[in-house]
């Protein structure tokens, strides 16, 4: 019998194995009732319009399905084209479920958005809806991501958001999403919690998933319009996988070839990649049963990434159980991959990626001069690279000053 790759979870909030709600007994009522409130908001026709009018009048969806005629060429072999998230409100995909999520707080009357952020991309999309519907709004963010994001920082600051600064452990995206969740057990009757990927307690990686399926819905008809079939293969990042999961929802249960680009880092010793689907194992973290990179106690490890919005132990449950049926292909791509695609697609096309979207874009480098000429490719450009710009310059120069041996 086919596989229905397309499947919701189950009443549990499972994909196959992977997901659930490992939360305490006391919050399980509060994620129910958000599930319950999602699964009423979908039904209400009001709601939908709400929400596909700011898609379109605010956000600027649908977003251009742009052939990279230049860098197809450079590199010869199949066609590249990127699905341009980068032109959204606030430049990147994540705009697509934060006023998803916002709207429902509204709903719920909910007074305040919290959500965690690495990249800062997320901050800025759930402060950008707060200020939308006229919710306060706190954003967890690293102290090293602070550093490295500042252009992002700005931006929350500007639009009103609390920002607080993590010290903890690693200082980046993983202990955010724990600042941030102990904030939020201490009032969740008033407090939203924005999860920023398809990860965490059940029902947040469906209700993600389901907002950002609008980017492979939308490349479908595009690619159709365009070159009169589907593509043959898609690519995309992966760190929790919002981005990933929302371009290749609409095509798994079509013939058509999907490759996740996880961040390998410097190195493939621990602490120096967040290469979780490759290296890492089934276990528990932030409220769910997914692979992640942990020790022989369980607990999550160390990780790193040129991007910051990469470096996360763990994975959503969703391309765990993807993983498992065999349906997507992940790889890696390491930190100077990453750093060379970003300058290859700036230089072939005026382009400036997000260093997230430089891993898929990497991997369609490595992809498109193997295959024949009338082979297609799509890639997630999941969002702009202007936040990077001085960490990027910096790390450039370094290189060029760097005495050689």
């Amino acid at each position: 019998m086919k596989i229905n790759y397309k499947n919701s979870p189950d009443n549990k909030g499972y994909f196959g194995r992977y997901g659930g709600q490992i939360i305490p007994p006391e919050l399980k009522s509060l994620f129910d009732q958000i599930a319950q409130e999602y699964e009423k908001a979908k039904k209400d026709p009001q709601f939908i319009k709400e929400y596909k009018n700011l898609l379109k009048n605010y956000v600027g969806r649908p977003s251009p399905l742009y052939l990279a005629k230049n860098l197809s060429q450079k590199l010869g072999g199949a066609k590249i084209y990127l699905k341009r998230e980068d032109l959204n409100h606030t430049g990147a995909h994540k705009i697509n479920h934060t006023i998803g999520e916002a709207l429902l707080a509204k709903r719920m009357g909910k007074k305040k958005l919290l959500a965690e952020t690495g990249a800062g991309q997320h901050g800025v999309a759930l402060a950008t809806a707060a200020a939308l519907v006229g919710l306060e709004c706190e954003i967890h963010m690293g102290a090293i991501d602070i550093k490295k994001q500042q252009p992002n920082v700005s931006r929350l600051r500007l639009l009103g958001a609390k920002i607080v600064s993590v010290n903890s452990g690693g200082r980046c995206l993983k202990d955010a999403v724990d600042s941030a969740f102990n904030a939020f057990l201490k009032d969740p009757q008033n407090i939203f919690f924005g999860i920023g990927s398809v990860v965490g307690p059940h029902p947040f990686p469906m209700i993600v998933r389901d907002f950002q399926s609008i980017v492979g819905q939308e490349a479908k008809e595009q690619i159709i319009e365009q070159a009169g079939r589907l593509p043959d293969y898609l690519i995309a990042c992966i760190g929790g996988g919002s981005n990933a999961i929302g371009l290749f929802h609409e095509f798994l249960n079509d013939d058509v070839k999907m490759i996740g680009a996880e961040p390998s880092g410097r190195s493939f010793k621990d602490g120096d990649h967040a290469a979780t689907l490759t290296l890492g194992s089934p276990g528990e973290i932030h409220g769910m049963f997914t692979y992640l990179l942990q020790n022989k106690k369980g607990e999550p490890m160390p990780v790193h990434s040129i991007a910051s919005g990469l470096d996360y132990p763990g994975v959503g449950p969703i391309h765990a159980d993807l993983k498992d049926k065999k349906r997507i292909d992940y790889v890696t791509i390491s930190d100077s991959e990453a750093l060379e695609a970003f300058q290859i697609l700036t230089k072939s096309e005026g382009i400036i990626p997000a260093l997230e979207s430089s891993h898929a874009l990497a991997q369609a480098i490595k992809l498109a001069p193997q295959l024949e000429l009338d082979k297609i490719i799509i890639v997630n450009l999941s969002g702009r690279g202007d936040k990077d710009l001085d960490y990027v310059e910096k790390i450039l120069k370094q290189k060029i000053d760097k005495p050689k041996k």
